[in-house]
């Protein structure tokens, strides 16, 4: 039985999963400036003549409305979205029917504080930039383009002067993770509201480089722990946040029944954090007292996973549980969106997490966890395998 203090670590759903997602990313373009190198979409240079029309993107927004409240988050994504003429038209629309439409841009020529006042006037709310370094070196050469890095400081200004609420998105790999101490300064000082990390799958141009290796993986979670006081946290592809979250609230409570500090306070059962969760702490020392920005109440992490509450369409009206899970679900140039998400047989197998193989699926976290199916395909091209990057050895309390 979960206590009271572990159901407040993790925010829960407000409606069923299997009914409806709550965040819905379309990518509406593959068409981008940039050449990133982790890029999930090996993105073109110029609009695919099949992605979806206006009009078929009007249809999609008003099915997704048709759900009523509470409406789904609409992320449009590319590419870059800006590459699309038509980008305020679908933002209007799908903001007209209800829903909290998104944008999630790259930093090009395009991103202009004239289109960004006229994307607020049609009614997106939120605008997420990357971000993967704080230095020019590392970030433009993730981007492939230089002077992106400076453009992006200054694009984050724009899009705060404009009105919207800022994410930024930083995906971790090898070759920058330690440079997160110094991204967390750079993300308060432009005044994000929420930090987005990516845990790299190595998938479309991600396959050249090196993600982390399971015990990174978890030294980095337990640091995004610490600093979620700091700035509101959202990991993406490392769903066992989640567990991390319940075990640090339940190694907090110990420590308070036990008047014991509670700085530091690490949970028995989770797996040992190592060196590199040192280096990362010891490379914010002071910063709560140099930034004055400590929030009151960490952000609880919220519980959706791949076809679990989230749900993806490519600029071809395709369905994938992910944009880093290439198992196509259908497509809404032919199914509705709705009917494709409640009946699709991998949508509805990424809900049960009982039919999960390996650890994952006796993992007493599994159904507040559930792994990154995202992961387990890339890795054994199974979407039901145990999750590689997590090394939580579960106590079984789900065995079958």
């Amino acid at each position: 039985m979960t206590t009271v203090t572990e159901r407040a670590a993790v925010r829960r759903l407000r409606h069923a999963p299997e009914d409806r997602p709550m965040i819905v990313i379309w990518e509406v373009t593959r068409a981008c400036a940039l050449v990133c190198l982790h890029c999930r979409a090996d993105a073109q240079h110029r609009r695919n003549p099949h992605e979806l029309t206006t009009e078929q993107g009007r249809t999609l927004l008003d099915d997704i409305a048709a759900w009523g409240a509470p409406y789904p988050i609409v992320v449009l994504t590319g590419g870059d979205p800006f590459e699309r003429p038509d980008l305020a038209e679908l933002v209007r629309h799908g903001s007209s029917i209800g829903l909290h439409m998104a944008l999630s841009p790259s930093v090009t020529p395009r991103l202009t504080p004239e289109v960004l006042a006229e994307l607020r006037a049609a009614g997106a709310g939120a605008l997420s930039l990357s971000l993967d370094g704080n230095t020019a070196a590392t970030h433009d050469a993730f981007r492939g383009v230089p002077g992106v890095f400076d453009a992006t400081l200054r694009a984050a200004q724009d899009v705060r002067d404009a009105g919207f609420r800022l994410q930024i998105n930083s995906t971790v790999t090898q070759a920058n993770v330690h440079e997160l101490p110094d991204l967390l300064r750079t993300v308060i000082d432009l005044g994000a509201s929420l930090w987005s990390v990516f845990f790299l799958v190595p998938t479309g141009r991600g396959e050249m480089l090196r993600p982390l290796d399971p015990q990174q993986v978890e030294d980095v979670l337990h640091w995004l722990h610490d600093v979620s006081d700091l700035v509101a946290i959202k990991t993406t592809e490392a769903p066992h946040y989640r567990r991390v979250a319940i075990q640090r609230a339940r190694a907090s409570a110990e420590a308070t029944a036990e008047g014991l500090p509670l700085v530091g306070a690490h949970p028995s059962d989770a797996p040992a954090v190592g060196e590199l969760h040192q280096q990362l702490t010891d490379a914010v020392e002071g910063l709560r007292a140099q930034r004055h920005t400590a929030i009151r109440r960490p952000r609880p992490p919220i519980e959706v996973n791949s076809g679990r509450g989230f749900a993806f369409i490519d600029h071809l009206g395709d369905v994938y549980p992910s944009g880093f899970l290439p198992h196509q679900c259908g497509n809404v140039k032919e199914t509705g969106f709705r009917d494709i998400y409640q009946t699709s047989p991998m949508l509805r197998s990424l809900r049960e997490p009982a039919q999960f193989e390996g650890k994952c699926g006796v993992c007493e976290f599994r159904d507040v966890c559930g792994g990154s199916r995202s992961h387990a395909y890339a890795v054994t091209g199974n979407v039901l395998a145990s999750d590689p990057t997590c090394v939580y050895e579960p106590t079984g309390q789900h065995e079958r």
